[in-house]
């Protein structure tokens, strides 16, 4: 059976219709015919179910600017698993904003109303943009043209910690961090600030608090650093001294984090900016971290292999991987590994 290419569409006759789109949700209904996508057209010719496109084989066909052979190979591996999948960019596929494809639930098809996955199709060495992540699926195709699934998505951060700090508790601003002498407890034991510099039994003698949870203790009140002027100001500028720039966007991000119940803390040993607790009660009852936060501005372009590099270590330590996009409002982007 062979077929035709005019202006970027693929078509066939009414017994590819029957076969291809009845039977196995290729294409879409063209008359008494079908119209194929190229990347579709492609697959029928791999599998020798076309004969040709316009005199040109699978070979030839791929090899030309007509199919995208980056689009080929994933399409192919989800055909492969099972799914029915159209491609975007042809009229008869609605708006699936960034993604290339659109996958459907395992038996259904294009004559569904139901979505399982939209894919974006990206090489290793691509870039791509955090603001068209979210809602989509990226297949990342490596030079050895294996295929990395990563699921993104829109999370809320949310939690259920809550802790009635206390008042103008004094402390000492040193190079890059802040000494809290005889704290009161409740400060690391329910609202988990800090970290002890030894312990006597179950009392924390010294509390060491980092730049980023003593600007916001300051800020909030709870904390007094005894400077000369603004302890606010005088936290601030040395954190802009260690980080520049990174440690406002930080602050903010742990501000809202900590408003919304959920506890951050150093994820330095993840690669992270923070690791985060959604539900503490108390510390000698901590449950492990859940997610871990990487802080990035609104506008972050993503490696594809940085992106995987973050969600395999977030995944080794059963945590999640969340980037907090810092523009004139925090959003959340999460990612993880997906097996479709």
């Amino acid at each position: 059976m062979d077929a035709t290419l005019s202006s970027g569409v693929v078509r066939a006759g009414r017994q590819a219709r029957e076969q291809f789109h009845d039977a196995r949700g290729y294409g879409d209904p063209d008359g008494e015919g079908v119209r194929f996508a190229p990347v579709e057209a492609a697959h029928l010719l791999y599998r020798d179910d076309l004969g040709a496109v316009d005199d040109m084989g699978f070979r030839a066909f791929l090899a030309s600017s007509t199919c995208p052979d980056l689009h080929f190979l994933v399409y192919k591996d989800l055909r492969d698993r099972g799914f029915y999948l159209s491609p975007t960019g042809v009229d008869w596929v609605g708006d699936h904003g960034t993604a290339d494809l659109v996958v459907y639930p395992r038996g259904k098809g294009p004559w569904d109303d139901e979505v399982a996955y939209r894919v974006r199709v990206v090489s290793e060495r691509a870039t791509v943009s955090a603001a068209d992540l979210g809602d989509v699926v990226l297949a990342v195709v490596d030079e050895e043209s294996e295929i990395t699934y990563l699921e993104t998505d829109r999370p809320d951060a949310t939690g259920s910690t809550a802790h009635d700090a206390p008042a103008a508790v004094p402390g000492s601003l040193l190079d890059d961090r802040v000494l809290v002498w005889d704290p009161p407890a409740d400060l690391y034991e329910r609202g988990f600030y800090g970290q002890p510099l030894d312990r006597d039994g179950e009392t924390v003698e010294t509390l060491q608090l980092s730049l980023v949870e003593a600007a916001y203790l300051v800020r909030h009140g709870t904390l007094t650093l005894g400077t000369d002027g603004d302890d606010g100001q005088a936290v601030l500028e040395r954190g802009r001294t260690v980080e520049g720039d990174r440690f406002d966007r930080r602050l903010r991000v742990y501000t809202v984090l900590r408003e919304a119940g959920v506890v951050p803390k150093t994820g330095y040993k993840f690669g992270a900016d923070f690791r985060t607790y959604a539900d503490v009660e108390s510390v000698s009852e901590l449950s492990h971290s859940e997610l871990l936060v990487r802080v990035v501005p609104a506008g972050h372009t993503f490696a594809p292999r940085d992106l995987a590099l973050d969600v395999r270590l977030a995944g080794g330590v059963r945590k999640r991987m969340v980037f907090a996009l810092v523009g004139e409002n925090i959003e959340w982007l999460s990612a993880e590994r997906l097996t479709p």
